[in-house]
């Protein structure tokens, strides 16, 4: 069944290609709308650069729906998801440890729905809301061909959806603009990074995963496999800056096509909606204003995850 909701796609330039669903949770400030398209655009915008740059040059076809259904979106059912294997969730204003019924919902995509039983006080409850008593299938169970990754808000909900807790940082501190991600091993590795252990991203978060998913978390995630579940780098702020699964999840905190434009834009509209307050968070809308043109790493990290959904890392 192809998928609903008036999805798009962008199509590949090069014979050899990945198909990637795009799941879009927030709306574009209008004027980065007018300039660069919407999310999923400026992610398959940064993607293609990133398959130029694979070697050989890898094409990305990628194929944009809205999942905000009280804005008119619709979130997608797992039988939706049939020529789908590579999943990518945008970032959000939205809060990832919210329980809007569409962010239930998309939970609930990737975890399922199952009976009572004892669990690690990380899992957040289902979002079932039926008298069915049987358990459903997770996407993450039904479809282990797909690979999934999330950039901001992504990140949380996919890392939700695998039992870990999601919550504000420490006094609820804003990680904003470009901010230095020092790499663990694994994360040298992922991004061919052999002699720095250094990236850099532009972050727009309150909120963070506490810890990463484990068997602890989910029954999705088997014990033995725990030894394959990696932090790829942290910040000052964030210990979490993304998870790795080899051959399921590639995680970031930090965006990948942000601009010095759009970082402000979005400082602008969180000041609007009272999140980001001009006195309490002085400092690091000091940090905006002297960082938000610096050059970044999106397309260095849209590269490994490329490389993750193309299957060329699997020995990570």
């Amino acid at each position: 069944m192809p998928l609903s909701n008036e999805a798009h796609t962008k199509p590949a330039v090069h014979d050899d290609y990945i198909r990637m669903l795009v799941l879009e949770t927030d709306e574009q400030h209008p004027d980065d709308h007018r300039e660069r398209g919407s999310f999923g655009e400026v992610l398959d915008s940064v993607f293609k650069k990133a398959g130029d740059d694979h070697d050989p040059p890898l094409g990305v076809e990628t194929v944009i729906t809205f999942v905000v259904e009280e804005k008119g979106g619709s979130v997608p059912k797992v039988e939706d998801m049939q020529d789908i294997h590579a999943i990518l969730i945008t970032g959000s204003m939205y809060d990832a440890h919210g329980d809007a019924p569409w962010i239930l919902k998309l939970v609930e995509l990737i975890q399922g729905t199952s009976p009572p039983q004892p669990r690690s006080p990380f899992l957040y409850p289902s979002s079932e809301t039926d008298n069915d008593s049987h358990s459903r299938k997770a996407l993450w169970q039904q479809r282990p061909d797909i690979r999934f990754s999330g950039v901001c808000f992504g990140h949380q909900i996919l890392c939700r959806a695998l039992g870990a807790r999601i919550e504000p940082t420490p006094d609820s501190k804003w990680e904003l603009a470009h901010t230095p991600i020092t790499l663990t091993p694994i994360g040298s590795r992922l991004f061919n990074n052999p002699t720095n252990n250094k990236i850099h991203l532009h972050q727009m978060h309150q909120d963070h995963v506490v810890h990463p998913p484990s068997s602890a978390t989910t029954h999705l995630l088997p014990e033995q496999n725990d030894r394959d579940i990696h932090v790829w780098g942290s910040s000052e702020t964030t210990e979490v800056q993304g998870v790795y699964i080899r051959g399921r999840l590639f995680t970031t905190q930090g965006h990948l096509g942000f601009d010095e434009d759009m970082v402000k834009r979005q400082v602008q509209m969180r000041i609007e909606s009272g999140s980001i307050d001009k006195e309490k968070d002085k400092a690091q809308l000091e940090s905006v204003e002297d960082t938000a043109e610096w050059e970044h790493d999106g397309v260095k990290v849209a590269g490994a995850i490329l490389r993750f959904f193309h299957g060329d890392d699997d020995e990570i």
